[in-house]
């Protein structure tokens, strides 16, 4: 109850198998470990824990304000409550090569299946925004080494993640990919790519798996599953899609509750008590708790 019972090394194992499968893997955001568990009642494949909406849960700007302790604290609470693999945003690393080594070595012990890496100056920006700017390859390259070379279990996913598309240009791009995998990437996140023929380029570049980003109101197409699984993508995140449904909700609500004095109104799209209660397993606890409690103290 407290934890899934399969442990992070089983997860990590399906996980790396999973990615050779030909199968489009879809991993929604999780901003909380409640999000978590529906995700996985809903039957999707993986969790994915942004630092966007990580960042946003703290009332910070996505811009590399996160630590480290806060983030591995997130991404633990996520990855124990729900029996799929969850991969997370390690933004840069949290500083050079050995830092990010670290890291990895962090996020294992947390749980988790696999992180992504960027190759973008601090401070960051969101992956959609202009203006952004990535280190000298040759610098990230060696950050990926080091954090390759960190990991203990083999089936903790790598993945880089470059941002140079809107800098550099599409080509540009896929070099650092190419050198981001010989330096022990185990997968590329291409991030911004324009249209379908960008994501195509990208494929036909990379013999491994490639993960596409589709967030709300950035600068790719929203593509659905079945076009991406064409395209030849491995694994598909929507990042803050979850967060952005929750606060629109909350937004429209608490003006109904200004306006009427009450939420009487709302009910019909609230989560009832009984649903949440069966999300959380809350008879199971109480089962356990009646079965440990059952016996009676002599006078």
């Amino acid at each position: 109850m407290l934890f899934a019972k399969k442990h992070a090394a089983d997860k990590r194992a399906e996980f790396a198998k999973n990615l050779k499968s030909g199968k489009l893997l879809r991993f929604p955001g999780a901003m909380n470990p409640l999000t978590a568990m529906m995700i996985e009642q809903k039957g999707f494949d993986g969790i994915y824990i942004s630092g966007a909406v990580l960042s946003a849960d703290l009332g910070l700007p996505d811009i590399g304000l996160t630590t480290l302790s806060e983030v591995a604290g997130r991404g633990h609470q996520i990855a124990r409550v729900t029996e799929l693999p969850s991969i997370i945003d390690i933004d840069t690393g949290f500083g050079e090569p050995m830092s990010a080594a670290r890291t990895v070595q962090v996020m294992e012990e947390q749980g988790i299946a696999g992180c992504h890496l960027e190759d973008q100056e601090n401070p960051k920006r969101c992956g959609h925004l202009d203006n952004k700017s990535v280190l000298p390859a040759a610098d990230v390259v060696k950050k990926i080494a080091a954090a390759a070379k960190a990991k203990r279990d083999p089936n903790f996913i790598l993945i880089a993640r470059t941002d140079a598309r809107a800098s550099e240009g599409l080509e540009k791009a896929i070099d650092r990919a190419k050198a981001y995998v010989d330096a022990g990437a185990d997968m590329i996140f291409p991030e911004a790519m324009a249209d379908e023929s960008e994501f195509e380029a990208m494929r036909k570049a990379l013999k491994v798996p490639l993960l596409a980003n589709m967030t709300e109101f950035g600068k790719s197409k929203l593509l659905n599953a079945a076009q991406l699984e064409k395209l030849g993508y491995n694994l598909v995140i929507y990042p803050v899609t979850t967060l952005r449904l929750a606060m629109g909700a909350i937004d429209r609500g608490l003006d109904v509750i200004k306006k009427e004095g009450t939420q009487e109104s709302l009910l019909d799209v609230m989560q009832h008590r009984k649903d949440l209660y069966a999300l959380l397993r809350y008879e199971d606890y109480n089962s356990f708790d009646q079965n440990i409690f059952n016996f009676t103290i002599k006078k």
